[in-house]
């Protein structure tokens, strides 16, 4: 998959192709339909789909320090996408600049002048431009102008989770923040992962006999609610059941909150400075401070018990 950063980034003799626009973050089962269908569209057509999106989110532009928890970093959503099988993804910066563009200028400028879209795909929610004035139905009436389809697709398909709302990224965030990790995984069609750099904490855990990455994520990164998780950590490319705590560690008054996994029956990791990935499982218990310290290493035990028996039911199931 072509990765670009800015219109500059497209190649000169870049032919028609079919766009799809959207923050896209998480990629979740609402997002999967349409860029699926947008890659389907392009196979019939014959051209290459492409995805557009927004570095940083819209959001934090127009109204500075209301920028969403990220569900997953700009790099996991390449990722996924072209697991979908899309063939390029173009990040486009998100400047104050940018934002005054109307409906009418976005369209000519990303998708004729460069991108020489013959379809446009997207949701039925989609807007656009300055103050999101543009909305699929002008996105629409201007295909007829510059010689574009477009195709709405009716995010029909419901998650159980949300009590039977469509799938969305503010519901995913929302059951993150929760701690149902069950709720989030179904809208986001996989378990929820968080990614960052193994960096030194307090070694408690490696003086307990368990120790644990800990793992210093990117701002705005959607982290569950507090608690100890089944999970795996994934490091080099291997991926490892893991026990996963999530909390300011209230068992020894630390006031810093972390997300520390400690991958099970693993000996000898060397993990610092290394980035990983934490996938959240399900939960397993709140956050608790325990009277002794057999008290606490008999809690360790069972959460690692525990997380063992979720990861293999999980991994046996699949």
């Amino acid at each position: 998959m072509q990765r670009w950063r800015g219109l500059e980034d497209i190649p000169q003799d870049w032919g028609r192709s079919v766009v799809t626009i959207g923050s896209y973050d998480g990629v979740h089962r609402g997002h999967q339909l349409i860029i699926g269908r947008a890659v389907a569209k392009a196979r019939e057509l014959g051209v290459p789909s492409v995805v557009v999106t927004f570095s940083p989110h819209p959001s934090e532009v127009v109204r500075p320090g209301s920028h969403p928890p990220i569900l997953a970093p700009y790099d996991r959503r390449a990722e996924l996408m072209a697991g979908l099988g899309v063939d390029a993804l173009l990040i486009l910066p998100f400047t104050a600049e940018f934002s005054q563009l109307s409906p009418a200028d976005f369209i000519v400028k990303v998708l004729v002048d460069k991108l020489h879209a013959r379809a446009v795909i997207e949701g039925p929610n989609f807007r656009f431009g300055h103050r999101a004035a543009g909305n699929v139905d002008f996105l629409r009436e201007l295909g007829g102008t510059y010689d574009y389809e477009v195709e709405v697709v009716d995010l029909v398909e419901r998650g159980e989770a949300g009590g039977g709302v469509p799938f969305s990224s503010t519901l995913a965030r929302r059951l993150v923040a929760e701690g149902d990790m069950d709720g989030a995984a179904e809208i986001l069609g996989r378990p929820h992962r968080v990614e960052g750099v193994v960096v030194r904490g307090a070694q408690r855990g490696r003086e307990l006999g368990y120790p644990t990455a800990n793992v210093e994520t990117a701002p705005h990164t959607a982290i569950p609610a507090d608690g100890v998780y089944a999970g795996w950590l994934t490091a080099d490319g291997e991926r490892m059941p893991a026990a996963i705590s999530v909390g300011t560690n209230v068992q020894f008054d630390a006031t810093e909150r972390t997300v520390e996994a400690y991958a099970i029956d693993r000996i000898g990791l060397d993990l610092y400075g290394q980035h990983v990935a934490v996938d959240f499982l399900a939960y397993v218990r709140g956050m608790a401070r325990f009277e002794s310290l057999d008290g606490l290493l008999e809690a360790i035990a069972d959460d690692v018990k525990r997380a063992r028996v979720l990861t293999d039911a999980y991994d046996s199931a699949r």
